[in-house]
């Protein structure tokens, strides 16, 4: 069903009579007295340039202070945004193992892909990970971003391009480190998971001197310590979600090592073999089959599953450590002029897979890698020996293949890791100047900071294939193990790249009011000027650019100058009303140039009741992942080859097996006449006070983006990809009996990769409310007080526009062409309960998310019998029935805990449970954003499910 505009009034009276707003900053703060005199203190809120004397900004802002982030019970950033009710698909979690830029995290508002949410630092731009989200968007990795270094979030949600540029389509967050800092405070926690793995360990020091008041500065630093265990699969695969065996749920079993008819009953087990796929009988046979170590495995237990491999090597949760730095200075000047300087060194370790299967001898004769080199495909085909093992053929050390016919060898590769491992070190590096002060009548903040994110990746569990063969023929490789670590550092070299971000940025802002009497109030004026440069270096690694390593990691070389000029005027021309406008104006040299204007007002008709809106137009201007010297690899859905399995099925005689409902390779190209995308948002909004401490809004938003940056591939409909081939060559085959294959050269090769780049094409469209309360009650009687706080998003529509045709995906698991992670609910809402009296504080945290279909209409999915494996990519139900119960993700709701007592004026005792009723990862057979290819649920959204309950005890020591 298709919400209209019309429903808007309708659930605004239901909100308001219902009390079910909710809000996470007063709606009607009141003015601060300045010490000793009356002049109310103003402040600069995020999405204005001018200071105001109260925070009811015409536009929506969230507001998280480091008190809130303390009462979460999250011990990162990352956790703690991606649990804002505005956040939506799109996101870039930290259990995304399969993303391009895995271990980092992102913040997509709206759903608009982490692209279209800006995330600045004090006001500034930020450099962006070297690796981008889907080797195309470039986003801040806020799981750098230390605990004890931020001051304040502030989350605007509303188009901002107009003051800050590209980038600010869904909104903006802007996290403000500290300031300032006096006296010294101590802080140690620990926290451990009820079902194994993930202990964290968290420590962190801050002191300050000075006092800008009375001494005329202030000097203070801060270093956090952060670790984090990492939570494999096998420490949870005995609920659903990380269960391979799908037998008791009416599917396949996909356990590593079980042979069944989706792998011809041919797969890697706990020991090689030899197969005869030319012996009488095939696979039913099993004089066909030689075990090389029979002590583990022979052919009955094989065929009834005896063999299995335990998923020992798969993240739920990377393991990760932070050491963090910040250090400032602010220093008073002469004519009330003051400097504040900022030095920040944050880094991020990780231990993330792509989570691929273990490494496996080739079932087939192996046509090559396909690879990148600055935009270069490099193919090496033809040049790695055959897999097929002639009769009396060395099958490495000590082995020989002793069938009468060619022999294949089936196994997983010892003495390597057992997964593509990427360890990523990621320093981010930020220094920066701002002063402010006044000249001419004019209040000044003039800004300059360079900053730089350099990520140190350490690769290992790739395969040089030739090098492999080439020890198996000539005898000097062991199949069964215990090979030199000369040899298995040839065969399976571990390599390093260096990728590097930085922007350095001017910024230069004068505000003061131009007319004192303007109708009922003066008339406000700001004006600036923004620079900045980004420059992107993450090349190939020297592996991977040659083809000598089949690693798919993207690659991005490219710059990008933009300088700005932009302006505001406010004014309040009757009582009550105030009117803001805005424009700017943004030179990139990279496509030319984009004017963007915006409109706001807020009207305040009686004390306690206003209604405020705005209008923005907001552009995205293309990266230099889209435009420069870039490239890579992507899949995101199973097709059937066209020609070896052109029928879709398996069992059929002629058919390829292995080319029915599987995940071709796409190679993204670069476009460097792509234009940016365009938007236009709007929002319309209650505030309203009714009593005394309770505080209410509720914003609709429409934002529709058009000219979307896109890959070609699922996103055209008139897209027919050129598929590039590898030679034929001998490959299994199906005999048409419904269980044997016979080995045979068919008519063409195998598909290696299809071109597909990026294109201005379509857009986006949604709309929306958004509902923030927050009540405060006293107790009588020094009983203590009650707070209270609800924010709630409802998601009306979510369409993809391609030409005339209009695609709704809110409710469903699309689009999975376009964003990191999938999985597009409706509803999302944070409740949070709190109780303090004196020592005692403690808060209760609700999240909720909704249930959503698996289906993805985007890739033109219209029955959810097949959304396993035509969205998913994933064999659940192959051949089989999915059940209907599959075709929906159920809600999702977790409830954290977290209690805080003074043990004494210095002392506080901290204890958190987060997920306290230890509710499990809902299944989403159709999620593309999951950790690990044997997991079934959606680690963007339910990631705390997997993770389980988790319990931290802390203290605080301050003096």
């Amino acid at each position: 069903m298709t919400f209209k505009l019309k429903s808007l009034p309708f659930a605004v009276a239901c909100a308001l009579a219902s009390g079910a707003l909710a809000g996470s900053a007063p709606a009607f703060a009141q003015t601060t007295e300045a010490a000793g005199g009356s002049t109310p203190q103003r402040v600069v809120v995020t999405g204005s340039l001018i200071s105001r004397a109260n925070t009811e900004t015409p536009t929506p802002v969230q507001v998280l202070t480091s008190a809130d982030i303390q009462k979460s019970g999250k011990t990162s950033v990352a956790e703690l945004l991606t649990d804002l009710a505005a956040n939506g698909a799109g996101t870039l979690g930290t259990g995304f193992a399969g993303a391009f830029a895995n271990g980092a995290s992102g913040i997509s508002l709206r759903g608009l892909t982490v692209g279209a949410t800006l995330v600045l630092i004090d006001g500034h731009r930020m450099a962006g990970y070297p690796l981008s989200d889907d080797a195309q968007r470039q986003f801040v990795d806020v799981s750098s971003i230390p605990f004890d270094a931020i001051e304040s979030i502030e989350v605007l949600k509303s188009g901002a391009s107009s003051l800050y540029g590209s980038d600010a389509i869904a909104g903006v967050i802007n996290i403000k480190l500290k300031k300032n800092l006096t006296g010294t405070r101590l802080a140690a926690e620990y926290g451990d998971t009820q079902h194994g793995g993930g202990k964290t360990k968290r420590a962190s020091i801050s002191s300050g001197i000075g006092d800008i008041d009375t001494d005329g500065y202030n000097a203070f630093f801060t270093i956090e310590t952060r670790k984090q265990g990492s939570i494999k699969v096998a420490e949870r695969d005995n609920f659903d979600y990380a269960n391979r065996d799908w037998r008791a749920r009416g599917g396949n079993n996909l356990t590593l090592g079980v042979p069944t008819n989706l792998n011809s009953f041919l797969t890697p087990t706990n020991t090689p073999f030899l197969y005869n796929p030319s012996g009488t009988g095939g696979v039913d046979n099993p004089a066909n089959f030689v075990f090389l170590d029979p002590s583990k495995c022979n052919y009955n237990a094989y065929r009834a599953g005896q063999c299995a491999v335990r998923d020992t090597f798969g993240f739920i949760q990377p393991e990760t450590e932070n050491v963090n730095l910040l250090v400032g200075m602010t220093k008073k000047l002469n004519d009330n002029w003051e400097l504040a300087l900022k030095a920040s060194m944050f880094q991020r370790e990780s231990t993330n897979n792509r989570g691929a299967t273990p490494a496996a001898y080739s079932p087939t004769s192996f046509n090559g890698v396909t690879t990148l080199n600055n935009g270069v495909l490099v193919t090496r085909v033809n040049n790695i020996p055959s897999t097929l093992f002639a009769p009396g053929a060395r099958v490495g050390a000590g082995v020989t293949n002793p069938f009468p016919n060619n022999a294949r060898l089936y196994g997983y590769i010892p003495d390597i890791d057992p997964n593509l491992t990427t360890n990523n070190k990621s320093t981010t590096t930020r220094i920066s100047a701002d002063l402010t002060g006044s000249a001419m009548g004019w209040d000044v903040q003039a800004a300059a900071g360079m900053t730089k994110v350099k990520v140190d990746a350490n690769y290992s569990g790739y395969i040089n294939r030739r090098n492999l063969y080439n020890a198996i023929n000539n005898g000097s490789w062991n199949v069964l193990g215990g090979n030199s670590p000369t040899l298995v550092d040839a065969v399976s070299p571990r390599f390093s790249n260096t990728l590097e971000s930085t922007l350095n940025y001017i910024d230069l802002v004068g505000s003061r009011e131009i007319l004192p009497s303007f109708g009922a109030g003066p008339l406000a004026f700001a004006a600036g000027y923004h620079w900045h440069k980004r420059e992107q270096n993450a090349p190939a690694s020297s592996l991977t650019a040659i083809g000598a390593v089949a690693n798919t990691s993207a690659f991005t070389i490219g710059d990008e100058t933009n300088q700005a000029i932009f302006a505001e005027l406010r004014a309040t021309p009757i009582k009550n009303v105030e009117v803001s406008l805005s424009s700017r104006y943004d030179h990139y040299d990279t496509y030319g140039n984009s004017f963007t204007p915006a409109a706001n007002f807020k009207w305040t008709p009686v004390q306690n009741f206003g209604i405020r809106g705005t209008f923005a137009r907001g552009f995205r201007a293309p990266n230099p992942a889209e435009v420069g010297n870039a490239g890579s690899f992507f899949t995101f859905n199973a097709i059937n080859d066209p020609i070896l399995c052109a029928n879709g099925s398996r069992t059929t005689a002629g058919n390829v097996p292995s080319a029915c409902g599987f995940a071709p390779p796409y190679v993204q190209t670069t476009n460097p006449d792509l234009q940016p995308e365009k938007s236009k948002s709007y929002t319309l909004g209650l505030i309203y006070e009714p009593m005394r401490g309770l505080n209410m809004t509720l914003d609709y938003y429409k934002i529709k983006i058009n000219n979307l940056v896109v890959t070609q591939a699922g996103n055209d409909p008139n897209f027919v990809p050129t598929w590039v081939r590898g030679p034929a060559a001998p490959i299994d085959v199906a005999t048409g009996n419904g269980t044997t294959t016979t080995v045979a050269t068919p008519s063409v090769g195998p598909i290696l990769y299809g071109l597909s780049p990026y294109i201005n094409a379509g857009g986006t469209e949604t709309h929306g409310i958004e509902a923030d309360v927050r009540y405060r009650w006293r107790l009588a009687n020094d009983g203590g007080t009650i707070s209270a706080a609800l924010s709630a998003a409802h998601t009306f529509g979510y369409e993809n526009i391609i030409g005339n045709e209009r695609i709704q995906l809110a409710g469903t698991q699309g689009p999975s062409s376009v964003g990191g992670a999938t999985g597009n609910p409706k509803d999302r809402a944070q409740f949070t309960l709190g109780y303090n009296r004196g020592p005692l504080d403690v808060t209760a945290t609700v999240n909720y998310t909704s249930g959503f279909s698996t289906i993805d209409p985007a890739l033109g999915e219209t029955d959810c019998a097949t959304t396993g494996e035509h969205v998913g990519g994933r064999a659940y139900f192959s051949g089989l029935v999915q059940p209907a119960w599959y075709c929906t993700v159920p809600s999702f709701t977790t409830t954290n805990l977290n209690l805080q007592y003074k043990l004494t004026p210095n002392l506080t005792l901290r204890a958190a449970v987060l997920n306290l009723f230890d509710r499990q990862a809902p299944i989403d057979v159709a999620t593309y954003g999951n950790a690990g290819a044997g997991t079934s649920y959606n680690a963007s959204l339910h990631q705390p499910g997997a993770v389980g309950r988790f319990y931290s005890l802390g203290l605080t020591y301050a003096f």
